[in-house]
């Protein structure tokens, strides 16, 4: 395994993350055990999760990955290896079930409650990594294409939401902060707010990032490297649509596109001739599509770490092991050479 900085921390953590949004759901905890004895043995000690998981969110399963978390924290007696990361959510007319849907959801008050929720789920007194899942404020996030200004937006300050958070941090139930589908502005504004209050300002920031959709480096990966907010790279594999599995038409049984027809956003066509393309540049290289997907994001120099996920070990031991995977400077240029051609097919 790799490792990075995380941010400006004294934090190492590994290149691959693992991501577990599906447990709970998709994936029972046995399973989910499973999965993480497995990537803590190949050197991940980098976890990912959120009070609204798993995913498809629903009233009756909230939570529940997060308590599988920690269950096998309690089970396996090593907290202490592991560096720990999760989200509050933020505004959403969508999941009233969380904190009975209160508004602004960033205020002292909201994180507060979901902070201490995440910590009895998890079984545990302390989060490594604090992460706003998303702004609470209207924007252009989750694939939302331009921005709609409205300026009667009433929306939680950062002051306030950072405020808290210090807090926490000198209460000991937060160690780091971190940002997620966020915007340049909102990243800037953080950092901003941050620094004329003396605050630490957040470590990193975790936004979509894969071969249908690089939007991350047209405005933000300056910023993450000249700030040191390194991205957290979600979706590396975009549900699945860049491992090839869905192409001329398929649709595996029990996949998450087959099974739940929210998860659209890497279904046009563009995005399959795109994903036709990259799998024949890994065909050309004798690798597989999952690792020429994975192994570019491992490679650019504003990722701290790649988020997988995975719904058997098979998929698990394949991800991990794009960690070994170098592309050549001409396997590179190909790729580039689809991504000039199709660019952002899934922004």
């Amino acid at each position: 395994m790799k490792y990075s900085r995380l941010g400006t921390t004294d934090l190492n953590v590994s290149k691959i993350c693992l991501g577990t949004m599906t447990w709970g759901e998709q994936n029972t905890q046995e399973e989910g055990f499973s999965q993480m004895d497995l990537a803590h043995s190949e050197g991940i000690n980098f976890f990912d999760t959120a009070e609204m998981y798993p995913v498809p969110p629903k009233p009756e399963t909230q939570g529940s990955t997060e308590a599988i978390i920690g269950n096998w924290f309690e089970s396996r007696k090593n907290r202490d290896k592991i560096i720990l990361a999760t989200k509050v959510v933020g505004r959403s007319e969508n999941f009233r079930h969380i904190r009975n849907g209160e508004l602004p959801a960033l205020d002292k008050k909201n994180i507060e409650l979901a902070l201490n929720n995440s910590l009895k789920r998890l079984k545990t007194d302390y989060i490594d990594l604090y992460q706003i899942h998303w702004p609470d404020r209207e924007t252009n996030n989750f694939g939302k294409l331009g921005y709609s200004h409205n300026p009667n937006d009433n929306f939680t300050s950062f002051l306030e939401t950072f405020s808290a958070f210090e807090d926490f941090k000198k209460q000991g139930k937060i160690r780091h902060i971190g940002l997620s589908n966020e915007t340049p502005w909102g990243v800037l504004d953080s950092i901003r707010t941050c620094e004329k209050n003396n605050f630490p300002k957040p470590v990193s920031i975790q936004n979509p990032y894969n071969l249908l959709n690089r939007s991350f480096e047209v405005g933000l990966s300056e910023i993450a490297i000249r700030e040191q907010i390194g991205l957290l790279a979600y979706s590396p594999l975009a549900f699945g649509v860049l491992t090839g599995k869905y192409l001329n038409g398929n649709k595996p049984k029990n996949t998450r596109i087959s099974l739940y027809a929210r998860f659209q956003r890497y279904n046009n066509k563009n995005a399959e001739e795109a994903s036709k393309r990259y799998a024949k540049i890994a065909k050309d290289v004798g690798i597989s599509p999952t690792h020429l997907a994975l192994a570019f994001i491992n490679s650019r120099d504003f990722v701290t770490s790649n988020i997988i996920g995975a719904t058997n070990l098979d998929q698990l031991r394949e991800n991990i092991s794009s960690i070994n995977i170098n592309l050549t400077n001409e396997t590179i240029e190909a790729i580039e050479k689809v991504h000039i051609d199709i660019p952002n097919s899934c922004p």
